[in-house]
């Protein structure tokens, strides 16, 4: 098979999933509204049960609706049928996924779902199976045709199974009322909660360059060159009045005129920008890209507090 047979044979298969999910989409119906109704007022967890291709995409359910607001479970056909079914309480939901519906330990299972639950959901892409006739609710993933060469590897159903189970997601996000501080307060870890979540304090340089106005020029290199950051804040009793960077520096040991007697206050610009300790890191990587500038001096209540560094925000994933 040459290289435009196998970037062909990829194509059909998006084209053949793409398809399918459209299919998806215009079969929402009632049946939808109620599993998300269901979950939704469900006073204890969602329970996803599946066995094969379908219990991978139920854990990746589980993952996303407990990232989202929704506590939820995972539980593998196989291992409830040997003690696990004790996971599931009267409180609780649960959504048995299986593409055939009669898989033998889905089968097994039902009576026990069932009755252990407080309402049972079932994800099927057959509606005459015994899952099908078991559940209270029954979301359709029926598809007309695998995406795989021989039409029998879980391809397409696994996707709109997949598709589905975001869907839920999405509204059940929305119903809860689950906005970006909800979100952080489940992912603190990683450049997600990062970005939602770190205050600019966390990520401060170790140096703070200081002179007061009236520093010599000799007074200022020292201070430039004894941090990293290529700049000095000029202050008065903490208070920041300017900032001197070492193109200043270079601008003036340019010029003719005498350094002997130049003083900070004389080289500085004034109202440099600055954010305070307490602002997201997100805040201040923002006013680094707009002004194109690499160092953002951080205050609090006012009074000079620190360095912020751009290359220090990008490495912790602060974009």
């Amino acid at each position: 098979m040459n290289q435009p047979e196998i970037l062909q044979l990829a194509k059909n298969a998006l084209s053949i999933e793409i398809a399918e999910l459209e299919n998806l989409k215009k079969r929402l119906d009632t049946q939808f509204l109620k599993a998300v109704e269901t979950i939704n007022s469900a006073q204890g967890k969602l329970i996803v049960v599946g066995i094969g291709k379908s219990a991978h995409v139920g854990n990746k359910i589980v993952a996303t609706l407990n990232s989202t607001g929704t506590p939820s479970q995972f539980l593998h056909a196989s291992e409830a049928i040997h003690g696990d079914l004790g996971v599931i309480q009267k409180t609780d939901v649960v959504l048995c996924i299986s593409n055939s519906g009669n898989s033998p330990e889905i089968v097994k299972l039902l009576p026990f779902l069932k009755e252990y639950s407080a309402a049972f959901i079932a994800m099927t892409g057959n509606l005459k199976s015994k899952l099908a006739q078991t559940a209270d609710v029954v979301l359709d993933t029926s598809v007309e045709k695998e995406a795989c060469p021989i039409k029998l590897a879980p391809t397409s159903s696994t996707t709109v199974q997949m598709a589905l189970g975001d869907a839920l997601a999405v509204c059940l996000m929305e119903l809860s009322g689950f906005k970006e501080n909800d979100f952080a307060r489940f992912h603190p870890g990683g450049s997600l909660g990062k970005n939602l979540t770190a205050k600019v304090e966390q990520f401060l340089s170790a140096q703070k360059p200081e002179v007061s106005e009236k520093a010599n020029i000799r007074e200022i290199i020292i201070s430039i060159s004894g941090s990293s950051h290529g700049i000095t804040v000029v202050t008065e009793n903490e208070i920041i009045i300017g900032v001197i960077t070492d193109g200043d520096l270079r601008r003036m040991l340019m010029s003719d005129q005498d350094v002997s007697s130049i003083m900070a206050k004389d080289i500085m610009s004034r109202k440099p920008k600055s954010i305070d300790k307490n602002a997201l890191a997100k805040e201040a990587m923002a006013v680094l890209k707009d002004n194109n500038i690499g160092q953002l001096i951080v205050t609090d209540s006012g009074k000079y507090f620190g360095i912020i560094d751009i290359h220090r925000l990008l490495d912790e994933g602060i974009n």
